[in-house]
């Protein structure tokens, strides 16, 4: 039904559900008063996709069924039902019995329609209300599974995985799939985690939880033998904030990525401090050889302050008349450069001849200060 809106069912704990990472998604984008045919725009995923995992969640009790508030029972029905799982795995806690009922799911009409004319009941959305789906290569896409999964996974690990002797769980992380696969990247051992990178279902998915909750150097050089995953912005993005990332590891993934990149791991406040001098240090290095056009956006966009982490380091050439052929306005960035020792002497003189500079005596003051300030200008200052 177009105007059904699916609400997540209060009686039942989601936390023993075991649900695909697509399924969790969905339920966290659930608030109760959205109707079902505004999910697609709401979640980015396509009408027919979505019908299928709404239709699994009624099934496995996360949902309430058609027509079904809480504290009202349909006839025949039970006052609350236990979770199943999807065919093929066991469900961690035992369910009742199956009962006709069961089968009476919704039907989900999620294909575009024409909305009548006088249907003031259907909830429309307008474009500012439509959140947008991320790209894939988004930041946002590294979150792209819900708390609420994880914690299935980590339990189906520690209750049923993790009992298994090591050789048991190597063996099974070759042929595994999901959720056990998920599960068994939760495994503290670098064999285990080695299997599951062998697993041909592994994916992105599965690497961004091992880079998240793997605490094993050897087990993160398995997930980054492989390039694709090593590329993946979601994947970096946990690894960096992993406390046994190794430094040989990070210099070898970040040595040839942009500056800006590596300076924002450097001011990171999740990167622990190992990680982050380990970026200071592949900064200062990639500095000096780096592209000009890095180097000016660098300074630029972070308004001087990633000078801080380039003392004594001097820019060639082409960067410092690039830097030249700008007009400056923010007091913040020429100040920063004023402080900046290895500012070249062009671009002091430079800085000198902007009107921001001229209104304000003491920008003025600083930059004649400085070492490489032309002599006539220190005369004058």
């Amino acid at each position: 039904m177009t105007d059904w809106i699916p609400k997540p069912n209060p009686t039942v704990d989601l936390r023993t559900l075991v649900l695909s990472p697509e399924e969790g998604f969905v339920l966290s984008r659930l608030d109760g008063a959205t109707a079902a045919r505004n999910l697609p725009a709401l979640t980015g995923l396509a009408p027919e996709r979505l019908q299928g995992i709404l239709t699994r969640l009624v099934s496995q009790g996360a949902l309430l069924p058609l027509a079904t508030a809480p504290g009202i029972n349909p006839p025949g029905m039970p006052r609350a039902q236990a979770p199943s799982v999807s065919p093929g795995y066991e469900p961690l806690a035992p369910t009742a019995p199956h009962t006709p009922q069961d089968e009476e799911l919704p039907t989900l009409d999620l294909l575009p329609q024409e909305a009548d004319a006088g249907d003031s009941d259907v909830l429309e959305t307008s474009e500012s209300d439509v959140v947008p789906a991320e790209p894939p290569d988004s930041e946002a896409d590294a979150e792209d599974v819900p708390e609420v999964a994880l914690g299935n996974f980590r339990q189906l690990f520690e209750t049923r995985l993790h009992p298994q002797p090591e050789d048991q769980r190597v063996a099974l992380a070759h042929t595994a799939q999901d959720p056990e696969l998920s599960a068994l990247c939760f495994d503290p051992l670098p064999s285990v985690i080695k299997a599951v990178m062998e697993n041909p279902r592994v994916g992105l998915a599965h690497a961004r939880l091992i880079a998240r909750n793997h605490r094993n150097p050897v087990g993160l050089e398995s997930l980054c033998a492989r390039a694709a995953f090593a590329a993946d912005v979601g994947v970096r993005r946990w690894l960096v904030r992993n406390p046994q990332l190794p430094a040989s590891l990070f210099r070898r993934l970040w040595s040839a990525r942009r500056l800006m990149e590596l300076y924002k791991v450097t001011v990171d406040r999740d990167v622990p401090e190992s990680t982050r001098r380990s970026s200071r240090e592949v900064l200062r290095q990639r500095f000096t050889t780096g592209p000009a056009e890095e180097k000016v956006e660098l300074i630029l966009n972070t308004e001087g302050r990633a000078l801080a982490s380039l003392i004594g380091m001097s820019v060639d050439g082409k960067t410092a008349s690039m830097l030249c052929g700008r007009t400056y306005r923010s007091p913040m960035l020429i100040q920063n450069i004023a402080r900046w020792s290895a500012a070249p002497p062009a671009l002091i003189a430079h800085l000198l001849k902007q009107e921001a500079v001229r209104r304000q005596p003491q920008l003025r003051m600083l930059l004649t200060r400085h070492p490489n300030a032309p002599a006539e200008a220190r005369r004058s200052g």
